[in-house]
């Protein structure tokens, strides 16, 4: 029988970027029968041709079509609600993803709020990842890079290597934060994901962490385990996780990669 997609099992909502395909995209295909995700999205703070930098971050918070989305979506009767966009946590620094969690619940209703980083955290420490090697997307400039080693190395976690995804010809005389604008999120393949993680791995990671919610990844995770013997965390893998965690979903055989391996119950979300 198909999956009817009503979620009698949990209901997970998403708060996405606007021109992002790629979070609904995956956690949906990970998704177990029984499990719905709803998806509202919001305009980035950013405007085209700029980088991401920390007024973004501190407006996304505040941002109209974030409360209308947190509002809608709560609305819906859903278990939980994710906010699959990193960059906001990793330029706004310390505490904000508690501020904006405990600020977005009581927006949608109660619905209790969580963030990727948050959840890649959680799979992190799940896993025993202490010297993750970052694969970072294409459009990931210098800004965010940085911001994104000081948010884990104070979480815990500092890079043991890392690598900038290379889209290849056609891209390279693009400035970084270009690369989304004109659409390089949708020409991820995830072969060239799993051979450019690959061929990058430092000798002393422990782990693969591959963040941004509009990175097309999901399909590399498991290839990547099985040859490298490390375990791999995407945003997109670790939300969809985190969001069973918290919705009640105690099966271990869900998702992909050793993440959905360990016990969902047996480490705290958030």
């Amino acid at each position: 029988m198909t999956d009817d997609g009503w979620g009698w099992r949990a209901r997970i909502g998403i708060l996405v970027i606007h021109k992002d395909p790629v979070p609904e995209a995956e956690m949906r295909a990970m998704a177990p029968p029984g499990v719905a995700v709803y998806t509202a999205r919001f305009e980035s703070p950013r405007k085209p041709g700029s980088d991401f930098q920390g007024d973004h971050a501190a407006a996304l918070a505040d941002s109209p079509d974030i409360a209308r989305g947190l509002e809608q979506l709560g609305q819906l009767r859903l278990d939980v609600i994710c906010l699959c966009f990193g960059s906001s946590s990793f330029l706004a620094g310390a505490g904000f993803d508690e501020r904006f969690c405990d600020q977005a619940t009581e927006r949608a209703g109660g619905t209790p709020v969580t963030t990727a980083p948050l959840a890649m955290l959680d799979a992190m420490r799940a896993l025993g990842i202490s010297r993750p090697h970052l694969v970072s997307p294409p459009w990931f400039t210098a800004t965010s890079y940085a911001a994104a080693e000081r948010y884990f190395a104070d979480t815990g976690h500092p890079f043991s290597g890392q690598m900038r995804f290379d889209l290849g010809a056609g891209w390279s005389d693009r400035d970084t934060f270009e690369i989304w604008d004109l659409g390089g999120q949708w020409e991820v393949r995830p072969e060239e994901v799993y051979r450019q993680a690959r061929d990058s791995l430092p000798a002393d990671a422990d782990g693969i962490l591959i963040p941004g919610s509009g990175f097309r990844s999901l399909e590399a995770v498991e290839p990547l385990e099985r040859d490298l013997g490390v375990p791999v965390v995407t945003s997109n893998q670790a939300c969809l996780w985190q969001c069973l965690r918290m919705a009640g979903v105690h099966d271990p055989s869900l998702g992909v990669g050793r993440l959905f391996s360990r016990s969902l119950s047996t480490t705290t979300a958030g």
